[in-house]
């Protein structure tokens, strides 16, 4: 059986009996139900008389209890920073020994800056123990030494407390994916993460992604959280570093005095005091000259930078979370980039997923955008049973590329919205739409072979896989270098031809194109 320990302040009031009989500390040792084997009393020597005759009344009522008496003087009880750090000197001193020991902290006697600072020992483990708690008998109490309460700090113990807490995380997630019902995996646990860097830590985020995978919208939300947790009270400034270019890019972001950018120019705060006690987000943050990444990293580091033609710093404490569609670390080994601002920003980075990576979160971003259309618009509309099929069909294809992303889906069901007759979207919409985008996809391709193709077979292009377009983009490449359909054929069979019987490389040519609904005659008379 391992012995009981009970630590604890000498009640300096309570403990000598001058507002009532009962006394805290003699009474934590009568309890049959919790057998105190070692009580420890921390005194101060003003009240070394008082502690003798407690630890007597202790030894007299409670004969099994060993008492210990432990002088801690204390200039001022009240004073945090001091019962703190005495309590911690005691901690790292006392030599627990918690195979053979249970220890409970008594928190009735002492201040309440005392009872702050057993609490927060605790809750660290510096000290490991339980609290106990004892209260005077009241009216008809059958228990004379009044009663007493354990509480132990393992809040998993406490289901309804967790459930609490699991609630909150829950809602702090949910306004990290704008209140989207995510199914992807990986990007949930993504959130999760950010959430609890976002919540626990002031340094810098980076968020990395193409184009259109949310990064804007999640620095705004990253935001709202760390102000609802109280990280942040200043406001957010969103800064797009591609606009900032040439000579005025330092005054935009530092600021500059009167008359430095020409005559007659006022005084400029700059948008990095614009973000003191808030977050500055600096989007596209690969685009700032070698100068303004300096500059940057010294307010990160020190809150201070120097506005154009000052020579005296501004003061602008802020958080920084940068994003990039770029590979940071390649522009670094180019020179493009400065490496100690990378490494300062490469402690958090997080890389969001393409839409192509969480086709599973279509279906719910739609339903997020058609929310949202009705907040625009002013009404309600929904997809009829078909079309909704239809649409979520294509969507959801591993042909369907989304090169903008969640900003193409969006803009996407906005046009669908805007165009719903009475408030349905309907299969020939869909149909349309998809036509659109597959045109404006397209047209939007620098890829040569597709252009090729597209000049040859017009909208069927659309029909071949990206496989076989490339293989037939070739094909045709050779085709029209070549003087005869036997030429080319040699050409593209010459590895095969010495392994097979049959030399008839024209005639494998002409199979080929048939597939594609080709001849010689056609791609020759094109070119």
């Amino acid at each position: 059986m391992k012995k009981n320990v009970v630590i604890g302040f000498l009640g300096t009031q309570l403990d000598a009996g001058k507002k009532r009989r009962w006394r805290p500390s003699i009474a934590v040792t009568q309890h049959g139900s919790f057998p105190v084997h070692r009580i420890e009393l921390l005194y101060d020597r003003a009240f070394h008389r008082l502690a003798q005759n407690v630890k007597a009344d202790i030894e007299d009522a409670s004969p099994a209890t060993e008492v210990l008496l432990q002088l801690v003087d204390l200039r001022d009880p009240w004073d945090f920073q001091e019962v703190y750090g005495a309590l911690f000197d005691f901690a790292r001193e006392y030599g627990f020994d918690e195979d053979r020991e249970d220890y409970f902290v008594h928190l009735t006697t002492g201040t309440h800056v005392a009872q702050i600072c057993w609490f927060l020992l605790t809750e660290s483990r510096h000290v490991p123990a339980k609290l106990v708690q004892t209260s005077p008998p009241r009216g008809e109490d059958s228990e004379v030494n009044g009663r007493y309460n354990i509480v132990d700090l393992d809040l998993s113990r406490y289901d309804a407390l967790q459930q609490r807490f699991d609630l909150i995380a829950e809602e702090y997630n949910a306004l990290l994916k704008a209140g989207i019902e995510t199914r992807n995996p990986a990007f949930n646990s993504l959130i999760e993460r950010i959430e609890l860097v976002a919540t626990n830590s002031d340094a810098p985020l980076l968020l990395l992604g193409d184009t259109g995978t949310g990064k804007s919208e999640l620095a705004e939300r990253i935001y709202e959280l760390k102000l609802q947790r109280r990280r942040v009270k200043g406001r957010l400034v969103h800064v797009n570093c591609a606009t900032l270019k040439g000579e005025r890019a330092m005054s935009s972001l530092f600021g500059h005095r009167r008359g430095t950018m020409g005559t007659g120019s006022p005084d400029r705060r700059g948008l990095l005091r614009e973000a003191d006690g808030g977050v500055l987000f600096l989007d596209e943050i690969n685009e700032l000259g070698l100068d303004e990444q300096a500059m940057i990293l010294h307010a990160v580091e020190t809150g201070r930078f120097l506005p154009v033609g000052s020579d005296h710093e501004i003061t602008s404490r802020f958080q920084l979370i940068a994003g990039t569609n770029r590979d940071l670390g390649l522009l670094v080994s180019e020179g493009k980039f400065r490496p100690d601002l990378y490494a300062r920003l490469n402690l958090w980075t997080f890389r969001l997923p393409s839409l192509t990576e969480r086709r599973e979160d279509v279906e719910p971003n739609i339903e997020f955008e058609l929310n949202r259309s009705e907040k625009l618009l002013g009404n309600r509309v929904g997809f009829n049973a078909d079309a909704r099929a239809r649409y979520l069909d294509f969507a959801m294809s591993p042909a369907t590329p989304w090169p903008g992303n969640f900003r193409d889906l969006g803009a996407s069901v906005q046009r669908l919205c805007t165009l719903a007759p009475r408030g349905r979207i309907t299969q020939t919409l869909v149909d349309q739409e998809i036509e659109a985008l597959e045109g404006q996809w397209m047209s939007a391709e620098t890829n040569p072979d597709d252009a090729l193709l597209e000049d040859l077979l017009g909208n069927r292009t659309r029909d071949i896989d990206a496989f076989d377009r490339v293989q037939l983009a070739y094909v045709i490449r050779v085709c029209r270098k070549s003087p005869s359909l036997s030429a080319a054929g040699r050409v593209l069979f010459a590895a095969s031809r010495a392994t097979r019987t049959s030399r008839n490389d024209a005639d494998r040519l002409k199979k080929y194109l048939d597939r594609f609904d080709l001849s010689w005659q056609s791609i020759v008379a094109d070119s």
